[in-house]
């Protein structure tokens, strides 16, 4: 009911009256002031004058679950939980995960205090500055294809991040959404699966939105939408677009992506006709990305001419971090 009520003072420009609330919500005028007041108790600054009823001013600078879950989604969000601080949204939405958890939760935290990138990498995830969250898929899909579920979600983030800001957002292979040649976004993609089949799926992705620094080693590395735009963004709106975005992506994903889509990803794809140099273990493989494959690897043309699928590594690109 308050979701119901905060999305309808949303979607007005004007004053709503208590009585065409309750009309429409079925309910009486005495719920929905106490709905307005839980509201304004998380901080939304909404005005009420006699006669003319309420009119949303304001929201808080806070995660919000009842802005997040606002529309209709299938596959990312069909649940939202904020939480004040995790250790990392990926680790607890494993643990839900492993305790049954349905597909669909997705899982944000104002502030991680273990936030990770691939191999172990620290991730900076300061209270208020970014969006940090994972949410869970249970796909019919061999373990193999959890590289083509990083490639869905990048690509998610990047149209999202461009529809939204106007930036010039691109893809860096495997796992990045960079602006120009600093890294904007990671993503975290983790698995249990059986021999055959994936058990779940946990995508954790981290944006930074209103950083003005980052810590030393890798102040030259990021950027953030404040910094390439200067101005402050609405977290909750911002967020509730990327997942939106996101869930038109693995919707076409989870049944077969498009010829088309796969033409936009490449199109984005700052990694292409770069030199690149992958790191396996002890091999180090050394050439010019040329292509993306449908199933999330990039085929790189080697010195003798001979291409070669890479679905995995560490990965450097002339040109970017």
């Amino acid at each position: 009911m308050k979701q119901q009520i905060l999305q309808m003072l949303c979607e007005s420009d004007d004053y709503l009256s208590g009585e065409e609330l309750s009309r429409r919500l079925n309910v009486s005028r005495t719920a929905v002031w106490k709905h307005i007041s839980a509201l304004r108790q998380e901080g939304y600054r909404i005005d009420s004058v006699t006669n003319k009823g309420y009119r949303l001013l304001q929201k808080p600078d806070r995660l919000s679950a009842e802005w997040l879950q606002r529309g209709s989604r299938r596959f990312v969000g069909t649940a939202v939980e904020v939480a004040d601080q995790v250790d990392s949204t990926n680790e607890a939405l494993k643990r839900r995960a492993a305790a049954g958890e349905p597909a669909g939760l997705l899982i944000t935290a104002e502030e991680q205090t273990g936030g990770k990138g691939r191999f172990g990498r620290k991730w900076a995830s300061r209270r208020g500055d970014g969006v940090y969250f994972s949410f869970l898929l249970r796909p019919d899909l061999p373990p193999g294809s959890i590289a083509s579920i990083t490639l869905a979600a990048g690509f998610g983030v990047c149209c999202a991040v461009r529809e939204y800001t106007g930036l010039d957002a691109r893809i860096k292979w495997p796992n990045d959404v960079i602006i120009g040649r600093r890294k904007l976004c990671g993503i975290l993609t983790e698995m249990t699966a059986q021999s055959d089949r994936l058990d779940y799926v946990v995508v954790g992705i981290g944006i930074n939105v209103n950083q003005e620094r980052f810590p030393e080693d890798v102040q030259q590395k990021a950027t953030s939408l404040r910094l390439e735009t200067g101005r402050r963004w609405d977290r909750n709106d911002f967020l509730l677009s990327v997942l939106q975005k996101l869930d038109e992506v693995m919707e076409r994903y989870l049944i077969s992506l498009s010829v088309d889509d796969m033409n936009a990803f490449k199109s984005l794809c700052a990694t292409l006709g770069r030199e690149v140099s992958v790191q396996r273990g002890k091999e180090t493989l050394t050439g010019t990305a040329v292509d993306i494959t449908p199933e999330g690897n990039v085929v790189v043309r080697c010195a003798d001419g001979k291409e070669r699928e890479i679905n995995s590594g560490e990965v450097s690109v002339q040109g970017l971090y």
